[in-house]
């Protein structure tokens, strides 16, 4: 080997190993650039809040900057100064290696306007019930004032539950979970928003605790990925409890009990609705004959089907 590299005068050494590439990005839009192409490069996956690598970036560089999330235009062109630039790389190149969502790398999520603490104790909230409810499930809920009880079953953090609240301000909602973690998590959440008067967080396996408990509604967003995607799942997945994710071969486990048991627990009139992500082919096989409706989301048409008290089975 050629002893010419190492004789290299000292100046010339120090200046070659001071200079890190990195440097070179100095706004907000090279973080931004940067960021996109380590997150493609790395084949990441997202899905947990955003939909793809630029959004991704695009939210954990302006929450690490301490900016507003819903503004980068007025920012791209700002010079980022090399302690705050270090922290933005810290947090890109945590998001590549451990292959965390996004949301446990900043200790939150959001759902429309709401946000959620969360930990790897709770699924990352991103279901289609935020967006039904925001204009008071409508059709379907003819006076979200006249709602009097509702129940949020698979609670997690206490998204939907605190959501719900907000959204039939005379209800008593009941929030259901099985994993006591999850449970501590979403006491944070419901007395962060000052709802432990209407919000009440009950540690049951569906609705073994709840008995001669009736509500008006009942919504849950439970475990529903069937054996075959849970043994496929990407890493930013596997970081989330797996109970929250998986229930048996068909993904249908919790949700074959719900639909046995919701009828004893709805009120005359009332409704359940259940997401099922893109399985609604696996229920309509395992429920022929169950007068089914299913609502479109922006994010999915058939994610979530909707039933008539009457209609299910005593």
């Amino acid at each position: 080997m050629s002893h010419d590299h190492q004789h290299c005068d000292d100046e010339q050494c120090e200046h070659e190993h001071a200079h890190d590439p990195r440097d070179e990005l100095v706004t907000v839009r090279d973080l931004l650039r940067f960021a996109v192409s380590q997150f493609n490069r790395a084949g990441l996956v997202f899905g947990h809040g955003t939909a793809d690598a630029f959004d991704e970036a695009a939210y954990l560089i302006l929450r690490t900057l301490h900016l507003p999330l819903d503004r980068l235009d007025p920012f791209l062109d700002a010079c980022i100064p090399s302690n705050e630039r270090s922290e933005v790389l810290a947090v890109i190149d945590e998001r590549v290696t451990s292959r965390k969502p996004a949301a446990y790398l900043t200790g939150e999520a959001w759902l429309g306007e709401f946000r959620f603490k969360v930990d790897e104790r709770v699924i990352v909230p991103r279901s289609y019930f935020g967006e039904l409810l925001q204009d008071g499930f409508s059709p379907w809920v003819q006076d979200a004032e006249a709602v009097g009880s509702a129940l949020d079953l698979c609670t997690g953090s206490g998204c939907l539950a605190i959501v719900m609240a907000h959204v039939f301000p005379n209800a008593k909602i009941d929030a259901v979970d099985l994993s006591d973690a999850a449970l501590e998590v979403a006491r944070t959440n419901v007395a962060d928003y000052g709802m432990d008067e209407q919000i009440e967080l009950l540690k049951s396996d569906v609705f073994s605790a709840l008995n001669g408990r009736r509500y008006d509604l009942i919504i849950s967003n439970p475990p529903y990925v069937t054996q075959a995607s849970m043994d496929a799942l990407p890493p930013e997945y596997r970081h989330e409890p797996a109970m929250a994710l998986g229930s048996g071969e068909d993904g249908l486990d919790v949700v074959r009990q719900i639909i046995a048991q919701a009828h004893a627990h709805l009120n005359p009139g009332g409704l359940l609705a259940v997401e099922v992500g893109h399985n609604r082919h696996l229920v309509e096989a395992a429920w022929p004959d169950l007068p089914l409706t299913w609502l479109n989301t922006a994010g999915a048409d058939d994610g979530v089907f909707l039933v008539h008290r009457e209609d299910l089975p005593q």
